[in-house]
């Protein structure tokens, strides 16, 4: 049974910083490409970084310069470590692994960025 077990989000105050952390099980991870979603309030999902099995990220604009994302294949898990965090970057923030045809979503983690 394939797993994505998100870490725990939380309340940041604007400028602060955050590390969310993804663990898999159940899947051979390093042959996946694994990614970062959110979805605020009254929007769609959208992909906030990515990064392939061979290491290569790519990140949203509204992101770029402020979050990384990091992937450990011998734990199997990806991270998303968010700095200089914004109100608009609230949102729930989905773990997402993908090897055509096959992907996987995580339960989502509540990410809330206010003073």
């Amino acid at each position: 049974q394939v797993q994505l077990v998100e870490s725990r989000g939380g309340l940041v105050e604007p400028g602060g910083f955050l590390r969310l952390s993804c663990a898999a099980s159940g899947i051979l991870f390093s042959l996946y490409s694994a990614r970062w979603y959110r979805q605020a309030p009254g929007k769609q999902r959208a992909l906030v970084a990515s990064i392939s099995s061979d290491s290569i990220t790519t990140y949203a604009d509204s992101v770029k310069g402020r979050f990384s994302i990091s992937r450990d294949d011998a734990k199997r898990t990806v991270d998303l470590q968010m700095n200089n965090l914004k109100p608009e970057d609230t949102a729930v923030y989905y773990c997402n692994v993908v090897r055509r045809p096959r992907e996987y979503w995580g339960q989502g983690t509540q990410v809330t960025v206010s003073s």
